[in-house]
C-alpha cells in the first residue's frame, strides 16, 4: 500500500517510498516494486506518469488518470509552471541562500546510453537552495574527528539528470546516502550511527495549477522512518514541522526496496 497524498477524478498524487521505481524498465525487468503498477491496483484505474523521481528519492509523485491529464502535466513540468520544494541531509556546513547556475553535461549510463554521443553540450541547470541548520557529531570520520551535516532545501528551476545531488557535490556538500556522486565514508558513517541508510533526498512539495480545474493545488509528502531517526539524532524536530511524523500511515514503507541500486533516473 502506498500513501495516497490526493485523489480526485482526474489526478492522484502519493508519497513514493524510497527504493521504489516509478515503472518497469528493460534494465529491470524483474523489479517486483513499482509505483505506477500498485498504485493502479489499490485505486482500481490506471495511471499515466507526468514526471519522475530517481529511484532513491522519496517524495511527491504525481499521475493523470488518464493519457490526455498525464500529458497536460507533463506539459506543466516542461513549462517549469510547477514548483518542486526538496530537502536534503547533506555533508559538512552549508549555511547560506543563493542560487547555483552551473551547466551540467548528460549523464550516460553506461548500459542503456551504449551507443549515445558522450560529447554532448553542457545544458543549463539552476538550483536555489538554502541552508536551514547544522550539527555537529562525536563521530570520526576519514581524517575528520567530528561528522558534520546540513539540513537543505532547495528548489530547482531546472529539471536535469540527478541536478540536485550533482549541484550539491559540485558544493562540496554531496547528499548523504548518494553512492554515485557522495563520499562513501561518511554514508558508510551516517548509516552506522545515524539512522541515515537511504539517499536523504526527498520531494518534500509540489505547487500547480490543476490542469483541468485551474484551481491552485500544493501537494505535500511526509518524511518516512530514516529521515525522522535523522532529525532525531541531529536535534533537528520541529525545523521541518509540516512534513514531520509522530505516526506512519499503515504498511507505508514497510516494502521498501534497497536504495543503493539507481534504477531508472528522475531529476533528484
Amino acid at each position: 500500500m502506498l500513501e495516497i497524498l490526493y485523489q480526485d477524478e482526474w489526478l492522484v498524487a502519493v508519497n513514493k517510498p524510497s527504493g521504489w521505481l516509478v515503472h518497469r524498465s528493460w534494465l529491470d525487468r524483474d523489479e517486483r516494486v513499482v509505483v505506477m503498477q500498485t498504485v493502479r491496483d489499490q485505486i482500481g484505474r490506471h495511471v499515466f506518469t507526468a514526471h519522475r523521481l530517481d529511484r532513491p528519492t522519496s517524495g511527491v509523485l504525481l499521475m493523470g488518470l488518464s493519457s490526455e491529464v498525464g500529458r497536460l502535466l507533463a506539459q506543466q513540468f516542461e513549462a517549469h509552471q510547477i514548483q518542486k520544494r526538496y530537502h536534503a541531509i547533506v555533508r559538512g556546513w552549508l549555511t547560506e541562500s543563493a542560487e547555483l547556475d552551473y551547466p551540467l553535461r548528460e549523464e550516460l549510463d553506461k548500459v542503456a546510453d551504449k551507443y549515445a554521443r558522450a560529447d554532448r553540450v553542457p545544458q543549463s541547470a539552476v538550483t536555489h537552495y538554502r541552508g536551514l541548520v547544522t550539527c555537529e557529531m562525536p563521530v570520526a570520520v576519514g581524517r575528520y574527528p567530528c561528522a558534520r551535516y546540513s539540513l537543505v532545501e532547495m528548489l530547482p528551476k531546472t529539471g536535469r539528470k540527478h541536478q540536485l545531488r550533482r549541484h550539491m557535490a559540485h558544493l562540496r556538500h554531496p547528499i548523504i546516502g548518494d553512492t554515485r556522486h557522495g563520499d562513501l565514508r561518511q554514508n558508510r558513517a551516517a548509516a552506522q550511527h545515524f539512522g541515515c541508510n537511504r539517499l536523504m533526498l526527498h520531494a518534500s512539495e509540489l505547487t500547480l495549477n490543476h490542469p483541468v480545474t485551474g484551481e491552485p493545488l500544493r501537494l505535500v509528502a511526509g518524511l518516512d522512518r530514516a529521515w525522522m531517526t535523522a532529525l532525531e539524532h541531529f536535534s533537528w524536530r520541529g525545523v521541518l514541522p509540516e512534513i514531520e511524523r509522530v505516526e506512519f500511515p499503515e504498511a507505508y514503507g514497510q516494502d521498501e526496496a534497497s536504495s543503493t541500486h539507481e534504477g531508472a533516473p528522475g531529476h533528484g
